[in-house]
């Protein structure tokens, strides 16, 4: 009977630990969006979009610990609605994306901060200078992803950053120096081969 006992209770605690080992998922580019938005002399409050977004999300809600995020946006897919605009952007007055065509963020630290709340620390590189950022991130969902059919997990973020921390300043201080990041993501795990 003792035997018994324990190899259930066993058998309760492999299942466990297999049911709470971190899920990696890719970043879905159709469904994310990194959008910077910033104050023009005080007048308006123009956006930027990011897109085409690659990378993966390792996320445990049993141990928020083993999760980590790492993305690269290709300055490829920045978007301002502005065609001329974009080209100025990803001149040498801004990102110089000819010689440094993304933008990456690898997480450092991953911490629980409430009720589906999250703290992502990071750093982050723009022009090839690497700096901390925090992401303050909701937990949307996870769950089946209706239309993949596989395990998906959906978050949003937000930061606020200095563009003179990265070598973009230009027009700083009327163009205002902080930026605020607002994203949203769904992951999706990735097929089987």
């Amino acid at each position: 009977m003792f035997k018994r006992i324990a190899l259930a209770a066993a058998l309760a605690v492999v299942s466990t630990a297999a049911f709470a080992a971190p899920v990696t998922y890719k970043i879905d580019p159709n469904h994310t969006s990194v959008v910077a938005s910033w104050s023009h002399f005080g007048f308006s409050n123009p956006i930027a979009n990011f897109g085409d977004a690659e990378g993966s999300i390792t996320y445990d809600p049993a141990n928020v610990g083993a999760s980590k995020v790492e993305v690269t946006l290709p300055l490829s897919g920045l978007d301002s609605h502005v065609a001329k605009f974009d080209e100025h952007l990803r001149s040498a007055d801004f990102f110089d994306a000819e010689k440094f065509p993304t933008i990456t963020f690898k997480s450092t630290k991953v911490e629980a901060a409430g009720d589906k709340k999250l703290r992502v620390s990071g750093n982050l590189t723009i022009r090839g200078i690497t700096k901390p950022v925090v992401l303050d991130t909701t937990v949307n969902k996870v769950g089946e992803q209706p239309m993949a059919k596989r395990a998906a997990a959906g978050f949003d973020a937000t930061t606020t950053i200095k563009r003179s921390d990265f070598g973009v300043d230009k027009y700083a201080p009327n163009v205002s120096d902080e930026v605020t990041l607002r994203i949203t993501t769904e992951a999706v795990v990735p097929a089987a081969k």
